[in-house]
């Protein structure tokens, strides 16, 4: 006879030996599940579905987007990846139509040549097929709509301050997901060692992109203005050991009359780092 069996005639549910006390890893996976639902409700009162007409196409569907002026800014990376309180805008940045394929910024959606378009459909809508996530993007699908924006920017022959751009971004969206890694995750070393690598290969793909931008376009590159590219490069340089393209940089940045306070501040900060290092 199981210790506590019929106890129904007490009008009270056996007890199984197993929950006396607790199978604390079921426990944790459901603490952690419970959490995440709470997350993904919190976020979404911070989320509008924003109704867009593809360029490429012309059909509307709608897109995920963020109340902007419902967060709030906490801070930044060094290399100017925004942080806020309430969500992880990055997430939202990408549109993409389900139809044809078409993908970008938001800010730049609109901005496609009939030429492009041309090129959207020979190489893009062709075979492709998706579908709208769920109501809260997870990281993993905020990562495949950058993707699939960054194969639409080398299919159109995009510039290189906006392809760089969107590896940017898509750098900062992985290190997102590597900060929000349960630890207590079996496969939670394999999974950070993967998101280090795939972070350090966008990154190292915007550095490239930004300094060809610099001698091939003039400013505003991907709407920053040159002394916040150069401040850019300049990070992302430190971070792949070219340290004298950085001082470089930085030197002309702290002595340039016209440099944002901000962003001088920031290079000084960086200027610093360096040295330190250097000894």
């Amino acid at each position: 006879m199981a210790l506590f069996s019929g106890m129904d005639k007490f009008g009270l549910k056996d007890i199984k030996g197993d929950e006396v006390f607790g199978d604390q890893e079921k426990k944790k996976a459901a603490d952690a599940e419970t959490a995440a639902a709470k997350k993904a409700a919190g976020e979404l009162d911070y989320l509008i579905d924003r109704t867009y007409s593809c360029p490429v196409c012309d059909q509307e569907f709608k897109s995920r987007t963020v109340k902007s002026r419902s967060i709030k800014l906490v801070g930044t990376d060094e290399d100017l990846r925004p942080k806020y309180q309430q969500l992880d805008s990055l997430k939202y940045d990408v549109v993409v139509c389900p139809h044809c394929g078409y993908a970008a910024l938001a800010r730049t959606f609109k901005n496609i040549y009939d030429s492009q378009k041309k090129l959207v459909r020979e190489t893009i809508s062709r075979d492709f097929h998706y579908t709208e996530p769920p109501a809260v993007y997870s990281y993993d699908d905020a990562i495949e709509r950058y993707q699939i924006a960054f194969a639409n920017a080398m299919a159109i022959k995009q510039v290189d301050s906006e392809k760089a751009y969107l590896c940017l971004r898509m750098g900062w969206t992985i290190r997102g997901k590597m900060e929000t890694l349960d630890p207590s995750s079996p496969t939670y070393e394999a999974d950070r060692k993967q998101c280090i690598e795939d972070e350090n290969e966008a990154l190292k793909l915007a550095m490239d992109g930004f300094i060809a931008a610099r001698t091939r376009e003039q400013p505003p590159f991907a709407g920053m203005d040159q002394s916040t590219l150069d401040y850019l490069i300049s990070v992302l340089s430190v971070r792949f050991g070219r340290t004298d393209v950085a001082s470089k940089l930085i030197s002309s940045l702290i002595s340039n009359m016209t440099t944002n306070p901000r962003i001088k501040e920031r290079a000084r900060d960086l200027k610093d780092r360096i040295v330190a290092g250097q000894k």
